[in-house]
């Protein structure tokens, strides 16, 4: 049997043409009617005419003239309402304090025993007598400086005196611009001459300074 089937001729086939025609024919319309359906198919989905309905407004509400010669009703106001009474207390009901009772706390905190601080016054200012002086009149004038006595020279000195507990000038010293001769001459005469009763503070005697003006003018 398998010998057989390998020794038989093949029969040769022949193509047809008009089938392949025929085929191709076929598609060709089943592409055209798919397309054509596509076409026509927004069509056939596509909206219909818009219509608006129009909703009529309301006629509005007449309007009220009143004539000029129309007297305005009379309103109601606050001050033409009868006053409100308010029933007052009689003085017959006894009087209610509102205000809340404060606790007493004597008992509980008790008094201080600490005594009052007391401040200290405050001190007294000392009381300061400045010196006096005691030298007579006629011993207070220094000598004149002989070299200017011929010169014919004057001069005003203001001069600084320290005066010990004593009263005893011990330091004599010049403000501002002097000749020197010139406070030679007052410097030795006051220290050997001039006493003053001392300065005291609160009755006791101290040190001070004072400040004076010594003239050295010749006569006539």
């Amino acid at each position: 049997m398998l010998a057989y089937a390998a020794n038989r001729p093949i029969a040769e086939r022949r193509s047809a043409p008009n089938a392949m025609l025929a085929i191709v024919a076929i598609h060709v319309a089943v592409i055209a009617a798919v397309m054509s359906a596509k076409m026509d198919l927004p069509a056939r989905i596509g909206h219909g005419p818009l219509v608006v309905d129009f909703i009529p407004e309301d006629d509005p509400p007449p309007v009220r003239v009143i004539p000029p010669d129309t007297p305005l009703p009379p309103r109601q106001s606050t001050l033409d309402l009868p006053p409100r009474e308010v029933p007052l207390p009689s003085n017959d009901a006894p009087a209610v304090d509102s205000s809340p009772a404060l606790p007493d706390l004597g008992p509980i905190i008790g008094p201080d025993p600490s005594p009052p601080v007391q401040a200290d016054p405050a001190p007294a200012p000392p009381v300061k007598i400045g010196a006096r002086l005691l030298t007579p009149s006629s011993e207070l004038r220094p000598p004149y400086p002989a070299s200017k006595l011929l010169a014919g020279e004057e001069a005003v000195l203001r001069l600084r005196l320290t005066i010990d507990e004593r009263g005893r000038v011990v330091a004599v010293e010049p403000l501002g611009l002097a000749d020197r001769a010139f406070v030679d001459a007052a410097r030795r005469h006051l220290l050997a001459h001039w006493r003053y009763r001392p300065a005291s503070e609160d009755g006791r005697a101290v040190a001070s300074s004072t400040v004076i003006t010594l003239r050295f003018e010749l006569e006539g």
